[in-house]
């Protein structure tokens, strides 16, 4: 089965009608899906998507998102541990020149580790480590 990495920048704009990459996102997601293609995340990106989808659109908004992917088979999830969160500290504190996030650290070393070369996100730091965006 063929998996595609989602971000927080990607389930929150599939989630929000309002933002301008809404719809070609969710064609994406609902096309992997249909192509039988399984979604990688991570706690700490749901962590952020909940957060983020309650603070832009409201408590009933994200607790629907969280019932569509907590319980979902096509939902892949991967936690952040220690050895990760290590490695993503090593990369947090290389590069000098990039305002990459922790979280988004702890992304690219779960991607490296799982070999996944495309992200569901409009984030622009995963392109400048080498990984496709979709849409």
């Amino acid at each position: 089965m063929k998996a595609l990495f989602v971000d927080t920048a990607g389930w929150m704009t599939c989630a929000d009608a309002a933002d301008p990459a809404h719809r070609v996102a969710a064609k994406t997601r609902d096309t992997w899906l249909e192509q039988g293609g399984l979604f990688v995340t991570t706690d700490y990106i749901a962590d952020e998507a909940l957060t983020l989808i309650r603070l832009r659109l409201g408590h009933a908004a994200a607790e629907t998102w969280w019932r569509q992917v907590d319980c979902s088979t096509r939902v892949r999830w991967e936690p952040i541990t220690p050895a990760r969160a290590e490695k993503a500290r090593g990369l947090f504190f290389r590069y000098h020149d990039k305002d990459f996030s922790f979280t988004d650290c702890t992304s690219f070393v779960v991607m490296r580790e799982l070999r996944l070369r495309e992200v569901l996100t409009t984030d622009h730091h995963f392109a400048q480590m080498g990984f496709l965006l979709k849409p």
